[in-house]
């Protein structure tokens, strides 16, 4: 696996910057590009990205809400938003998604 992406979905909540950084940790760790998507599931279907690294979460795990935006995503929930996030995947490289939010964004990923 090289690049992966990292989203937050679903209301803020604590301990969401300090999971984006221990995923963005341990892939550094392991030589794998992650890109953070922007707002969600929304970011997924948009491949609104910034690539993240160790300098970009080095000072966020303190910060309330979450660093990416968290967002739902009613289009997501459709066939056709899913089809348009898969392809983003596929444009981008990105081989896996980490999802971090509560049961909507379980039943999302």
């Amino acid at each position: 696996m090289r690049t992966i992406a990292v989203l937050t979905s679903g209301g803020d909540a604590p301990g969401m910057n300090a999971a984006v950084r221990a995923v963005v940790r341990t892939a550094c760790v392991n030589d794998i590009r992650v890109l953070g998507v922007i707002r969600g599931f929304n970011g997924l279907i948009n491949g609104d990205f910034v690539e993240l690294d160790l300098r970009s979460v080095s000072d966020i795990i303190h910060r309330g809400g979450t660093k990416l935006f968290s967002a739902r995503s009613a289009e997501f929930a459709t066939e056709e938003g899913m089809r348009k996030a898969i392809r983003t995947c596929k444009e981008y490289g990105i081989e896996g998604v980490v999802v971090i939010g509560g049961d909507g964004s379980f039943r999302g990923a």
